[in-house]
């Protein structure tokens, strides 16, 4: 039995006890500061040596070189063709409908033209070459790397570096095989701060990227937060969460199932449910007891749904959205009558799930949308992955005689305000003397 915080938007120090259940600081912490910031310096230093000595130590490898860790594009394409069909098919529909999600994102370049013949514009053009983290821990996930690498590939990035801790050794046949599909140029079996550091660093083997993207633990989002200047980064990710806001008619066992489908992946995670009807509140607890012993990562859930987890009653369902917007979730499931009244009012959270048969699940796999999200309250100002994290952009000013003379009569006047006098007179030697 899961011992989950049961609150009441009623009770006098609701907003207090939410706060702290929504609290998380895990890359904060001074003693993993410290640990990631001595190994992002030590492989800079000491390049592939550092990064085998690290994987060898905290992945319980035996590595003698870089080449024992690195996985070529052969042995790629052979775990794909060592899928059954249904895993090969699965692969295939979930990367075409992510493609096509993503295809809708692409930025392109734009200009206009001004009366007296000024051109002003921006050009788009994809990175260079992006890193892919693809956790590797307590789990696998051939998710992450369509939901990171295909938005990338529609972007035009010119070359995608993947890297994945591989504990004990053990590789999994779809993580490779969905690099394979995803199109990854290079992959090395390494994971941890020694990964970002070689990605942000570059090494004798490891070429170093222009931006790193995915999720980690909690020394990936700190050596991410670290390295952020010497390389962009997507965002600093924290454990999964899942709001489920719910009127009371919809199957109890689906609710306790959805807040499972992400209290599963680490004892971190957090899973909450908003609802009006207090006796809907007891039925979805009571199909977390009953179905909880029969889930393979019990022990997870239970931790997680013990620590972060809550069944919150709340007045109505107006008061469920504002309290959503507060929140902010990462994943946002209406299971309601009218999501899309509701979803319109909601302004902050990485993705909604519209309606009782819109689990979170399927955005997790092959819905389309990516599953990389803003977490710990982050979506009030970050949005998901999508292809635009993986294109920059350039102002373009092309001025004319004319537009230069005038536009130099502005910025003379702004620039001596400045006391900036190189500025105004590298502009007033465009001004026209006859204007």
């Amino acid at each position: 039995m899961a011992e989950i915080a049961k609150l009441k938007s009623s009770d006098g120090d609701f907003r207090a006890q939410l706060d702290v259940l929504l609290a998380w600081e895990g890359v904060a912490d001074d003693g993993v500061i410290s640990t990631v910031q001595s190994i992002l310096t030590d492989v800079r230093e000491r390049g592939d040596v550092a990064v085998v000595e690290y994987t060898n130590r905290f992945d319980r490898c035996d590595a003698e070189s870089m080449a024992g860790l690195e996985i070529p594009a052969e042995r790629m394409a052979s775990a794909h063709a060592g899928l059954d069909q249904a895993q090969r098919d699965a692969l295939q529909i979930a990367a075409n409908r992510i493609r096509r999600y993503a295809e809708n994102q692409r930025l392109d370049s734009w200009d206009f033209d001004e009366a007296d013949g000024t051109v002003l514009g921006q050009a788009v053009h994809p990175l260079d070459r992006v890193g892919l983290y693809v956790p590797g821990g307590k789990a696998a996930y051939p998710s992450s790397v369509l939901m990171n690498a295909l938005p990338a590939r529609v972007a035009g990035v010119g070359e995608l570096v993947m890297v994945v801790p591989t504990p004990d050794g053990e590789v999994n046949e779809l993580v490779l095989a969905a690099a394979h599909v995803a199109g990854v140029d290079c992959m090395f079996t390494i994971g941890g701060a020694q990964a970002i550091a070689a990605l942000a660093y570059g090494t004798e083997t490891v070429p170093a990227v222009d931006k790193i993207v995915g999720p980690g633990n909690i020394y990936v989002a700190a050596a991410k937060r670290l390295v952020f200047g010497q390389v962009g980064i997507d965002m600093i990710a924290g454990p999964s969460e899942i709001l489920v806001v719910c009127d009371g008619e919809t199957d109890p066992d689906w609710i306790a199932m959805d807040l499972f489908s992400q209290a599963e992946h680490d004892e971190d995670a957090q899973a909450i449910l908003l609802c009006p009807d207090a006796g809907f509140i007891a039925a979805v607890e009571a199909s977390i007891d009953r179905l909880l012993p029969d889930m393979e990562r019990v022990d997870i859930i239970k931790e997680a749904l013990q620590s972060r987890g809550a069944l919150i009653e709340v007045k109505d369902l107006d008061e469920a959205i504002e309290l959503a917007n507060h929140i902010a979730p990462e994943h946002l499931e209406l299971s309601i009558a009218e999501p899309e009244k509701a979803a319109a009012r909601i302004r902050h959270a990485g993705a909604i799930f519209m309606g009782r048969y819109t689990a979170e699940a399927l955005g997790d796999y092959c819905a389309g949308p990516n599953h990389v999200l803003p977490t710990s309250r982050t979506a009030r100002f970050s949005s998901p992955l999508g292809v635009y994290d993986f294109q920059k952009r350039t102002s373009i000013i092309n001025c004319s005689a004319a537009g230069a003379s005038e536009l130099g009569k502005t910025a003379s006047i702004l620039a001596r305000g400045e006391g900036l006098t190189a500025h105004a007179r590298s502009a007033e030697y465009r001004i026209r003397k006859d204007s």
